[in-house]
């Protein structure tokens, strides 16, 4: 990608608008102005001027002069009416001006990397960010894109660093044994407690879930009332609700906010020695979407209770729901487990709890804390590779020589996590993910 021309592109939403922002960044930004505003605006101070010539549109003209941008180079915003009419003819006078080209997605927040505004998690973050649709989200995402993980990563990688500069040290001395001994010992010092910080970083995982959203299987025997909890859930009929046994027999799926955590909940047909090709199939279906789920809700009917899950969703994480409570709760049973929600999807009660539950396992308690996870799987790529570095420099006996390239292998994969170093090939992945125009 080209950072030597100039690039245009609406930045607010498609279709008609009261108003309309319009993009544009490079070298040739203060003579698009020049030709459709003539003289330009004071920088970073809004000004209401006739756009085009001829005559396009009045509106509000911004002006920021690199590297004070936030690509960090010369940039400006045009605000415009919102109709398609105008913003297709101001684009097009934009780009009647020698050197300027239609922008790519994410071609601002590459310029912003490229020429050191931003590094890759803010991007990542900002991306993130910009893709919010719940409150926690919009929390994790924005203290990401202001360098959250950045200052972590980065201050990791210092601490490798400072770790590296005594094993190489040791390499310029190596005849004098006392003096390799000594830096050996005060690089271990300084690897060990951050091995133990960068395990408990890939330990949690409440980042990634609540970027992602927490995937939930609705599972337990038919006629538990699965569907019926689902759409209790959701707040309208997502799934078919009927008094005969079987009637799910496809995964349904549907996404909530649950106060303020993405959540994604699938109803499954109801486990049990199937009595036909087409129920044994939503069963088989059923098991396999749980087998992929962070969580499983195995619902439990108060009338005809089943209490464990079948071995292959007893090895997941488990929450148990009695539902139909509005018809009395059974005995516990022998087997159970002590921590029983029971609600009544009919009633609604106990829904408050399960709901409180869910939100608590998608990450609620980080999300609200400011402790900072990982949110995507590159980081956790990396980290791992810096963790098997670093363990491979505490718990083996190694040369001077091969521990101090475990130290920069380890720095290395730090370094790729921010966009120091060798991260190309994952460029074009990340800068994919953002709408045109930003």
């Amino acid at each position: 990608m080209s950072i030597d021309d100039t690039i245009v592109a609406p930045a607010s939403g498609a279709g008609p608008a009261a108003v309309a922002v319009i993009r544009i960044s490079g070298p040739r930004t203060r003579a698009v102005l020049e030709a459709l505003v003539g003289r330009l605006p004071s920088p970073r101070q809004a000004s209401l001027r006739d756009i085009g010539m001829p005559l396009i549109d009045k509106g509000i003209v911004l002006w920021f002069p690199g590297p004070a941008s936030f690509t960090g180079e010369d940039m400006a915003e045009l605000q415009v009416h919102g109709s398609r009419a105008v913003v297709q003819a101001v684009v097009e006078a934009v780009l009647a001006v020698e050197g300027t080209r239609l922008a790519e997605p994410g071609a601002f927040a590459r310029r912003a990397f490229e020429n050191g505004k931003l590094d890759l998690t803010e991007v990542e973050g900002l991306a993130d960010l910009i893709n919010a649709e719940t409150e926690a989200q919009r929390r994790q995402a924005l203290a990401q894109s202001e360098g959250s993980l950045r200052r972590l990563y980065e201050g990791w990688r210092a601490e490798l660093l400072e770790a590296q500069s005594f094993m190489e040290a040791g390499l310029d001395f190596a005849d004098e044994a006392d003096v390799a001994v000594d830096v050996a010992v005060k690089a271990n010092a300084i690897v060990a407690p951050l091995l133990e910080s960068i395990e408990a970083h890939l330990a949690d995982r409440s980042g990634e879930r609540l970027r992602d959203g927490l995937r939930v299987v609705i599972a337990g025997s038919p006629n538990a009332g699965k569907s019926s909890l689902l759409n209790a859930l959701a707040k309208r009929d997502a799934a078919i609700v009927s008094e005969e046994a079987g009637t799910t027999r496809d995964v349904i799926e549907v996404h909530l906010d649950l106060g303020g955590l993405p959540v994604i909940l699938a109803d499954t047909a109801g486990i049990r020695a199937g009595r036909g090709e087409v129920e044994q199939e939503g069963i088989r279906r059923a098991l396999a979407r749980a087998e992929d789920a962070d969580l499983v809700l195995w619902v439990i009917d108060a009338t005809d209770p089943v209490w464990d899950p079948p071995a292959p969703l007893a090895a997941k994480d488990v929450v148990f729901a009695l539902n139909k409570s509005d018809r009395g709760v059974p005995p516990a049973h022998s087997n159970a487990v002590m921590d029983l929600l029971v609600l009544s999807a009919k009633t609604g009660a106990g829904l408050d709890a399960l709901i409180d539950r869910l939100a608590a396992l998608a990450g609620a308690e980080s999300a609200g804390s400011g402790q900072i996870s990982l949110t995507r799987t590159r980081h956790r790529t990396e980290l791992v590779s810096s963790r098997d570095a670093l363990q491979r420099f505490v718990n083996h006996d190694l040369s001077a020589e091969l521990k101090a390239e475990e130290l920069r292998i380890a720095a290395r994969h730090l370094g790729r996590l921010t966009g120091l170093i060798d991260v190309e090939e994952v460029l074009g992945a990340i800068f994919a993910e953002f709408c045109i125009g930003k």
